[in-house]
C-alpha cells in the first residue's frame, strides 16, 4: 500500500489474545508527526521503564512494539504487581470500567496506552486521534491539583494522582 505522496506503508498484523489479524498501517514518522495540541511528556518507552499498569499491560503484544521498549521495562507476566508502579501503588480503573463508559474504541482494545503506542509508531486514525488527544488533555486537570496540594519537590505527595498522570503521558515526577 502507498499514501497520496507516494512513500510505500508499513502494514501490521497483530495476533494478540485481545486481537487477531487486525491490521493497521504506519503512516507518520515513529515519534514524530503529532498533532500539535498533543505533546506528551513520555514515550512509551519510557513509561514502560518507570513502571506503569501494574506491570500488566501489552505483555502478549511485544512483537507489535520495538524490542527496544521492553529492554528495561517494568511487566509482570503473571498477574498485575502495583509494587512495580513507578509510586508503588494502583492508579488505574479496570478494563471493564472502561468499556462501561464507552471509552474503548473497538480497534485499541486496550485502551488509550495501546491507543497511543500505536499513535507513536506512525498510525493515524484522525477522528479517534481527536477524540484521545482530548482525553489526554482533559486529564492534564490532575496537574493542577497536585500542585495545589503538594509542596514542591515531595514527589510521593498524591502518590495515586501522580501514578495515574505518569500513565497519561505526563511527567508528574517533575511536578
Amino acid at each position: 500500500m502507498t499514501s497520496k505522496i507516494g512513500q510505500v506503508l508499513k502494514a501490521v498484523v497483530v495476533n494478540d489474545r485481545m486481537q487477531r489479524e487486525y491490521r493497521y498501517h504506519l503512516v507518520a514518522p515513529v515519534g514524530r508527526g503529532f498533532d500539535p495540541e498533543f505533546r506528551p511528556e513520555l514515550t512509551p518507552r519510557e513509561m514502560l521503564e518507570l513502571g506503569v499498569f501494574c506491570g500488566k499491560y501489552i505483555t502478549d503484544s511485544r512483537g507489535e512494539f520495538p524490542k527496544s521498549w521492553f529492554k528495561r521495562a517494568k511487566l509482570s507476566p503473571s498477574g498485575r504487581d502495583c509494587s512495580l508502579n513507578y509510586f508503588g501503588v494502583a492508579a488505574s480503573q479496570p478494563l471493564s470500567e472502561w468499556r462501561r463508559k464507552g471509552w474503548i474504541h473497538p480497534d485499541d482494545p486496550r485502551g488509550w496506552f495501546q491507543w497511543y503506542c500505536r499513535y507513536y509508531m506512525g498510525r493515524r486514525m484522525p477522528e479517534e486521534d481527536r477524540r484521545q488527544i482530548r482525553r489526554w488533555k482533559s486529564f492534564r486537570r490532575h496537574v493542577a491539583q497536585v500542585r495545589l496540594n503538594c509542596e514542591p519537590g515531595d514527589r510521593f505527595c498524591r502518590p495515586r494522582q501522580r501514578q495515574a498522570l505518569l500513565q497519561w503521558a505526563y511527567d508528574s515526577r517533575k511536578i
